[in-house]
């Protein structure tokens, strides 16, 4: 996975068509519009399909796996020219790509593994992105009890994001500096469901906890509320997303890092690869496409974007990037870092 950033930069930039767009339809199945960034991306993915000639059209499967399979049978019912597929379960739509293949469909696996060679993978590095948790959140604590707050056990990221987090702490763990104290998958990434983790863990060791290593924004926000309550708040947390309130709290100084995954190139690179499938290009001719050897066994054509981890030392790059509006970023912040400084 490591050699994939290399191709980054170039899967962030256009990529090319086998020809112009003109009566393709692009068919979007979100698996629910909670968290925030779903909305960026779609915003992205919506400007590269009109870019390309195509049209967009969407279901939203509000975190129900049996109504995605209702869903993309609907957007094929419909005539979409190329699929793209944001899983609410990694294993139970595979009868949907199935369905699609058998149609000549192309399914692009949006963000979360498919375990199918048909559909091509486009996400971040996410083994990178745990590694950039882990290691944010052991250079502001290098020892003591340390929990960790893990996705969804449906969603191949959250071992993907896991095993990187390992790397990074393996050494600690070995040596004793660090011991995990819990460990929990949150039930759909919802952010109720980690903050009641949260606070079992948080029983469980008398409050004898030193960091947390959360896989995600809406994790880690579940974690503070937990933390907060007990009078915690301040200890190391991570995140991922680049989330407004998240970014607020790395601001404030109760969250350490979160990873951001620029949604608006993952949406953007969508949209283009997209219209491209759908216009006869070949997988392996996708700009920046790489195999990708996945956990059970399959080889999968792949773009992999690289994220970057923002702490309270570069807070400025979202805000330069147009990520996040200064006042949003430093909402009650007062003589923090830069730029809410």
């Amino acid at each position: 996975m490591r050699k994939a950033l290399a191709f980054a930069a170039a899967a962030a930039a256009s990529f090319t068509t086998a020809a112009l767009a003109q009566d393709i339809t692009v068919g979007v199945s979100w698996s629910n519009f909670q968290e925030e960034r779903w909305k960026t991306d779609e915003a992205a993915m919506k400007a590269a399909l009109e870019a390309g000639g195509a049209a967009y059209i969407s279901t939203d499967a509000q975190s129900s796996a049996a109504k995605q399979l209702a869903d993309i049978e609907s957007l094929m019912a419909q005539g979409v020219d190329a699929l793209i597929v944001l899983a609410q379960d990694g294993e139970a739509i595979i009868p949907a790509i199935q369905a699609a293949a058998d149609e000549g469909i192309p399914v692009i696996a949006y963000d979360r593994l498919i375990e199918d060679p048909r559909a091509f993978y486009l996400t971040f590095d996410n083994v990178e992105v745990g590694r950039m948790q882990a290691r944010a959140v052991f250079e502001a604590q290098p020892s003591g009890n340390y929990v960790m707050i893990k996705g969804s056990a449906q969603d191949a990221n959250a071992d993907f994001l896991r095993g990187g987090q390992q790397e990074v702490l393996q050494a600690a763990i070995d040596s004793g500096a660090i011991t995990i104290v819990g460990e929990a998958y949150t039930d759909g990434w919802l952010p109720a469901n980690a903050q009641r983790n949260m606070e079992q863990i948080l029983t469980a060791n008398n409050n004898d906890v030193d960091a947390v290593v959360a896989s995600n924004d809406g994790t880690a926000g579940g974690v503070v509320a937990a933390l907060t309550a007990q009078g915690m708040e301040g200890i190391p947390v991570s995140g991922q997303d680049g989330d407004h309130a998240a970014l607020n709290r790395v601001a404030l100084g109760t969250q350490t890092v979160s990873v951001w995954k620029d949604a608006r190139e993952l949406g953007k690179a969508a949209g283009e690869i997209a219209v491209a499938l759908a216009g006869g290009t070949a997988m392996a001719d996708v700009e920046g496409s790489i195999m990708f050897d996945t956990p059970g066994g399959n080889s999968m054509h792949t773009v992999l974007l690289a994220p970057v981890p923002v702490t309270r030392d570069n807070l400025s790059v979202v805000v330069d990037a147009g990520w996040i509006p200064l006042e949003t970023l430093c909402q009650g912040v007062s003589g923090g870092p830069a730029p809410c400084n």
